[in-house]
């Protein structure tokens, strides 16, 4: 919730692409220069630069603490008030700097070729039926916002209605598979006057039903977990026939420590594939796994070193697209019954429930809250 209302808190110069000519060398150049940045800086350089404006045009913070569940206008205070008594040519010197880095990251050769990716997740269809849904936000860890949700949920459903395909690979772009949720999902709860039981309800739907079309998927799902996969992205995997991990992945779900509760059938899934205890220690206490503990667990199908990742998991699925697709799914259904799968979607109703309210409790509120503020 709080990454996109932060991003509009700030002036819209942050998305102009524009060339810079000169490096700043005062305040005000580096002020201007701020309208030369191709990327959006991550929310944390964006509190840095907000604080240290404020430090070397106003001085020491002696604003009134914003209320805790206002959590844009309570992290710039947090980052303005953490500067202390930093003197405001100190402050003036670090802005300019910081702004220098960030112009200094930006090279001119990536400046020529930058684009806008056409989506969040990539689609690619091979001559042998195999569909690669790549998740294409390396920046923020292929974390997934409501927009992902949907887009995902569709292109599921598409497959399992599409003659041209076999199977689906789901992996991510760059070190991680997914970072589970974007809390900028929950944006619009942070907005006076926001209807907070209405909008978790809505995020309630979204989830049910994205989890839902893993339930229902009748073709064999194979994920490709190339690095560490965090939440949604870990209690889904028994959703999936197969799964391939290099050897750099970990499984982590901090839902408590979030004020959350399991989701994507998890609290089925996950004793049955790995046992109470283990199920517990994940879920309940926030363990994280190496891709080797996740293979003992049960979790993963088979783990491969990462310099071999993709070609070993490329020769896998090559493979699997090459037996009868009518039989796979037919072998599925018979895996997967009905009844097994009435009991899935009873779970997934009941977890969504219950992630409705906790998303309104003081939990979740502060737990979030204490979370962003810790990363300024």
């Amino acid at each position: 919730m709080f990454f996109y209302v932060l991003k509009k808190s700030f002036p819209p110069s942050w998305c102009r692409f524009r060339l810079l000519s000169s490096v700043p060398n005062t305040f005000e150049e580096a002020k201007l220069a701020l309208s030369k940045l191709r990327k959006e800086p991550d929310n944390d350089i964006k509190l840095k630069i907000y604080a240290l404006f404020k430090q070397a045009t106003e001085g020491n913070c002696t604003k009134q603490r914003p209320g805790r569940l206002d959590f844009i206008n309570f992290a710039k205070w947090q980052a303005w008030s953490d500067l202390g008594k930093m003197t405001t040519k100190v402050a003036s010197e670090s802005y300019i700097k910081l702004i220098k880095q960030l112009l200094e990251s930006e090279s001119p050769s990536s400046a020529a070729s930058d684009h806008a990716p056409t989506s969040e997740i990539d689609r690619q269809v091979d001559d042998t039926g195999v569909m690669r849904l790549t998740l294409n936000r390396p920046s923020k860890k292929n974390a997934i916002t409501w927009t992902m949700y949907e887009d995902w949920m569709s292109m599921l459903n598409k497959a399992a209605e599409d003659a041209n395909v076999k199977m689906v690979v789901i992996t991510g772009a760059g070190d991680f598979f997914c970072s589970g949720n974007d809390l900028s999902n929950f944006a619009a709860a942070t907005k006076p006057g926001a209807d907070m039981q209405k909008l978790a309800d809505t995020g309630k739907q979204v989830m049910q039903k994205f989890v839902a079309s893993f339930i229902d998927f009748p073709k064999p799902l194979v994920g490709l977990i190339n690095g560490p996969a965090v939440g949604i992205a870990v209690t889904t995997l028994p959703l999936y026939d197969c799964v391939l991990a290099s050897d750099t992945a970990t499984f982590h779900v901090p839902l408590t420590a979030l004020g959350m509760t399991p989701e994507g059938c998890a609290s089925y899934t996950f004793p049955r594939t790995m046992g109470t205890m283990r199920a517990n220690s994940m879920l309940l206490f926030g363990r994280k796994l190496s891709a080797f503990e996740a293979l003992s667990a049960g979790l993963v199908t088979d783990v491969f070193p990462s310099q071999s990742f993709h070609e070993e998991s490329r020769a896998r699925i090559e493979k699997m697209a090459a037996l009868p697709i009518q039989t796979l799914t037919y072998s599925k259904a018979l895996l997967r019954t009905l009844p097994t799968k009435a009991a899935m979607h009873a779970t997934n109703q009941i977890e969504s429930d219950r992630l409705a309210e906790r998303w309104t409790s003081p939990d979740c509120i502060g737990a979030i809250t204490a979370f962003l503020t810790r990363r300024v």
